[in-house]
Order: structure tokens, then C-alpha cells, then sequence
């Protein structure tokens, strides 16, 4: 029998495997927030004359093609991977979010344009849409948190809109709406507090696929800008080694693995149970 943690107070239960997959997932925010602080070196110093250098003492993962120590250019990648894609996720999700609820509990003529033109926005294949964007903008920190969080913004609304035409559709939110209630209380407390567990759930999944879609753009060229590195960068920035310097580009693919598959651990292990309200 597996262990578990129990928090019924919250409507929380959490087994074991959620329990790692939350450590790892704080170690990864912790090394994004923290970890350039306790790098062995700058990201961008030559530390060794041979590229491709082998493990050592003083480069624990080896060297790049240029010389760079692999393990801090992974401590600093963290903080781009992690930092792009949380911030972009938040701003799809609420953006999303609130975008549904609202098309689902005023409906009529706003829900159905809202609704047609983010599904003409969700149409477009988001990799060949970022691709496109990017090499008509120009790649910044700043063009890739809103690029992305655009293109994940139309799944959010969907997502959210099916679950608060449910809502919608229940007693509470009928003698709500006949007690005259107003559109902004019925979204903020009848709909919004029913449906935060599958939006929860949701906004971890779409960070999974934000961290994938942002480590593909940077191994195509057109994600992060050097002399700045995520983690697919490194990627391609050492792919050319692969075959006598395997750990330049095995780490980082292993931190991207890490992360994704932890996060979709934590998300399969920890439900949230919403006390419903109907009854």
C-alpha cells in the first residue's frame, strides 16, 4: 500500500509520487530564483581552452563549444526556462479564464464572437505560429512571454468556458442571477470557485507545453538570444558534440524532462477537491 499525505482541511491528498514531484518542481523554481547567485562561474566565461572539455573537479558537467562550464550555463538556463514559461502561463490562463467565464455566464452575441474569433486564433498550429511571429518581430524576453501566452490563450478559454457553461447552469447560479445578482459577483463567487480545480490542473498542463514549445523555438534559433541561454538553446548550441561530449547536451535535456514530467506527476497526484455547491 502506498503512502500518502493527507490535508483534509483543504480537500488535499497527496502520495508519494506527487510529494517528489513537488521537490522537484521547488528545486527548479529555487535554482531559477536563487541559482545563478552560486554558480561556479559567470555563464558566459571561458573556463576551459579545450571545447568540449570532459567532466572534472572544476567543470562538473564539462565544457561547451566554447569553453563555457555546461553546469552554470544550466543554473542560469533555469532561470529563462522556468521564468518565460511561468510568467506566460499566468498570463494565458487568467487572460483565458476570465475571458470564458465571462462568455459563459453574459452569453448571447458576445459569446458567440469571443468564442469564433479565439477559435480562429486556435486553428493555427501553435510551433508554425510561433515560428512565424518571431521571425516578423524579432525574439526578446519580452515578444516570447506574450507570443506564447497568445497562443495558449484560445485552449484556456475553451477549457474554462466549457466548465462555466456547466456552472452556469445550476440552481446556485439561478437564484444567484434571480436575487439580482450582478455578471461580475456570479462569475467571482458562484462560477469562479467551482471550476478552480480543473483550472488548476489546466494552467499545469499548459506550462508543460509552454516549457516544450519554448525549448523547440530556442533549438530552432528563434527562442532565447545569445549570449543568453534557456535550456533548448544549449541544446543546439551543442548538438554538434554529441558524439564526444554526451553531458553538453544530455543535461539540459534532462533538466527540460525533469521539470515537464514532474510537473505532469504533481498534476495526476494531487487532486483538489471543490466542495460542490449544488448540493
Amino acid at each position: 500500500m502506498s503512502r500518502s499525505l493527507s490535508l483534509p482541511r483543504f480537500g488535499l491528498r497527496m502520495s508519494a509520487t506527487g510529494i517528489l514531484a513537488s521537490l522537484v518542481i521547488l528545486f527548479w523554481a529555487g535554482v531559477a530564483i536563487v541559482g545563478p547567485r552560486f554558480a561556479p562561474y559567470a555563464p558566459g566565461d571561458i573556463v576551459d581552452f579545450d571545447f568540449y572539455g570532459p567532466i572534472s573537479d572544476q567543470l562538473w558537467l564539462g565544457s561547451d563549444y566554447l569553453g563555457r562550464d555546461i553546469f552554470s550555463r544550466i543554473i542560469l538556463g533555469a532561470r529563462y526556462t522556468v521564468g518565460i514559461s511561468f510568467a506566460s502561463v499566468c498570463m494565458a490562463c487568467f487572460t483565458g479564464v476570465a475571458a470564458g467565464m465571462s462568455a459563459a455566464a453574459i452569453g448571447g452575441w458576445f459569446d458567440t464572437i469571443l468564442s469564433r474569433i479565439l477559435d480562429a486564433l486556435n486553428s493555427i498550429p501553435s510551433k508554425l505560429f510561433g515560428l512565424v511571429m518571431v521571425a516578423a518581430i524579432g525574439s526578446s524576453i519580452p515578444v516570447l512571454i506574450v507570443l506564447l501566452a497568445v497562443i495558449y490563450t484560445p485552449g484556456s478559454y475553451r477549457f474554462a468556458r466549457a466548465l462555466a457553461v456547466n456552472c452556469n447552469t445550476m440552481d446556485f447560479v439561478t437564484v444567484a442571477r434571480a436575487r439580482g445578482e450582478k455578471t461580475p459577483y456570479l462569475i467571482l463567487h458562484e462560477i469562479l470557485p467551482n471550476i478552480i480545480g480543473p483550472v488548476l490542473a489546466d494552467l499545469g498542463m499548459r506550462f508543460v507545453f509552454i516549457v516544450l514549445l519554448l525549448s523547440g523555438l530556442s533549438f530552432l534559433g528563434l527562442g532565447v538570444q545569445p549570449p543568453d541561454a534557456d535550456w533548448g538553446s544549449l541544446v543546439k548550441e551543442n548538438i554538434g558534440g554529441l558524439s564526444f561530449a554526451a553531458p553538453a547536451v544530455i543535461a539540459p535535456c534532462i533538466a527540460i524532462a525533469s521539470l515537464t514530467i514532474s510537473v505532469n506527476l504533481l498534476i495526476d497526484n494531487l487532486p483538489i477537491k471543490i466542495r460542490d455547491r449544488a448540493s
